[in-house]
């Protein structure tokens, strides 16, 4: 899968698309993850946060049992304090990059998506490689998009991380992440996949699964 991946984009003719797209296919949709979203469920900025809150907890307990002096409590809970504020804020800083960087296209012949903190990258991925589409959803609207490749189309977990499914590390499922629209945007891409496949009367059928409480979209076979 190789050759789908470009690693320049400096000079885009169309925001998140490497190249002119060819004659009749439209843009039908463009979203980038949410930062909040990314800081809270990817990188758990909320257990973090605990972990520092329940530490301090305890310094101050344990001082206050060690009969320490309360100059020395407040020290140690300052130290924790700036801790926590550094790392909290380097999450925050690579959750803003995430989105920055990234942005995801859907047209009418493939799902582009452009991504990259430290090395800029473009995947592309035309609508005859995919093999299925799932849908996790986190609330009402916002989520999680897999598509599931064909056998044989393979790529590298690691580049592909963040935006890619969690834990599948033989067979990594690229990902649209943390979508505030993401509803929407797999809609969007069910519904194109199958005019492209309808158009061409070619299997397997898209089936678009949902489901509800979990950032990481379920395995999804295609029908037959």
């Amino acid at each position: 899968m190789s050759q789908f991946v470009i690693r320049e984009h400096e000079i885009e003719p169309l925001p998140g698309l490497p190249g002119v797209p060819p004659a009749g296919e439209v843009i039908l949709w463009q979203g980038r993850p949410s930062s909040a979203l990314v800081a809270r469920h990817l990188l758990k900025i909320r257990w973090i946060v605990g972990y520092f809150l329940i530490l301090a907890s305890w310094a101050v307990v344990a001082g206050l049992n060690d009969g320490q002096p309360a100059g020395g409590i407040l020290f140690s809970v300052a130290v924790l304090t700036a801790l926590a504020g550094v790392l909290i804020g380097m999450i925050e800083l690579f959750a803003w990059a995430v989105e920055k960087t990234t942005l995801y296209t859907i047209t009418t012949e493939r799902v582009v998506m452009r991504f990259g903190v430290a090395i800029s990258m473009t995947l592309n991925l035309p609508f005859r490689q995919i093999d299925s589409v799932s849908l996790a959803k986190i609330g009402e609207k916002a989520g999680v998009i897999a598509i599931a490749l064909l056998p044989g189309q393979r790529l590298s977990w690691l580049i592909q991380w963040p935006h890619v499914r969690g834990f599948r590390f033989s067979k990594p499922e690229p990902s649209l992440i943390f979508l505030t629209d993401a509803e929407k945007a797999a809609n969007v891409l069910s519904a194109a996949v199958g005019q492209y496949r309808g158009a061409r009367a070619e299997q397997p059928r898209i089936i678009l699964q949902e489901t509800t409480g979990s950032a990481m979209p379920p395995s999804v076979v295609a029908a037959e």
